[in-house]
């Protein structure tokens, strides 16, 4: 049988963060499960006795950060698979947005990462290998109107990670952007903080509104086996598409981008740089 692995998941009270952790836990693997409020793991702290150590933490207070990794090593003795999902969405037009919505965001879907690939790498390092899977988004290549932010801060995370994925490889840990398609979490509800809508953009917010429409993805478990296969995988890639439906999204994209650069090649190499 094989060893049973540490989990340390942000965001795990909810969403995507909650069925992994119930799917490591459904396999035998221990979790360490972060959240600002981990009342609603109550329940699934009582079926795992003993395996899952719910930790109180704000991934945005950097401090609070390395405490809560520190915590998390002394529960198991080790951190083997780290997973960084704490996120939230900032809904609204970039000329909407305030300075404090804006950094909030930030705080936790970018520099929240940050923090906790900081505080955890010394002991992935000394232990001699471990597993860092951000979880960015498909459309992380881009950005869209209404979720400008959103698109930046995973951007941002997608290059932060392919970075240290290359820092980090020769010391055994290996680090994949998760890019997850379009599943219900809850973002656009309970995680999703709303701008102070201007009139200039009413007609721009109702198109956005009904391309969005009412369909909500699919439940964040079905996401789930692909992230413990990946987890799995002796050499994981740095890259990973999470959904049938968004790889064919993210591949189109690609294609429209190329066509784009093409159409403009003849500006684009008038200069020698």
């Amino acid at each position: 049988m094989a060893a049973s692995r540490v989990w340390f998941i942000t965001g795990a009270s909810r969403g995507l963060g909650r069925a992994f952790a119930e799917a490591a836990l459904a396999d035998g693997d221990r979790v360490v499960a972060a959240a600002r409020d981990v009342g609603p793991l109550e329940e699934l702290v009582g079926e795992h006795p003993g395996r899952l150590v719910p930790l109180p933490m704000d991934v945005a207070d950097r401090q609070a950060v390395f405490d809560g990794v520190e915590r998390a090593v002394a529960a198991f003795g080790r951190l083997d698979i780290v997973v960084n999902n704490a996120g939230g969405m900032l809904y609204g037009m970039v000329e909407e947005a305030t300075e404090e919505q804006i950094r909030a965001h930030m705080d936790v879907n970018f520099f929240g990462a940050v923090w906790v690939s900081q505080a955890v790498l010394p002991h992935l390092r000394a232990q001699g290998g471990g597993r860092l899977l951000q979880v960015t988004s498909m459309g992380s290549g881009g950005g869209m109107a209404t979720v400008g932010f959103y698109g930046a801060g995973k951007a941002a995370l997608d290059a932060f990670g392919e970075a240290l994925a290359g820092e980090a490889e020769g010391f055994g840990v290996k680090v994949t952007n998760v890019q997850m398609g379009g599943y219900d979490t809850g973002l656009f509800t309970v995680g999703t903080t709303a701008t102070e809508p201007l009139p200039q953009y009413r007609s721009l917010r109702t198109e956005m509104e009904a391309m969005w429409g009412d369909a909500v993805g699919p439940a964040p478990e079905t996401a789930a086996p692909v992230v413990m296969r990946l987890a799995a995988l002796p050499d994981p890639p740095r890259r990973l598409i999470v959904g049938s439906r968004s790889f064919d999204q993210v591949v189109e994209m690609g294609r429209a981008r190329e066509d784009l650069y093409r159409s403009w090649e003849h500006l684009s190499r008038i200069a020698p740089g």
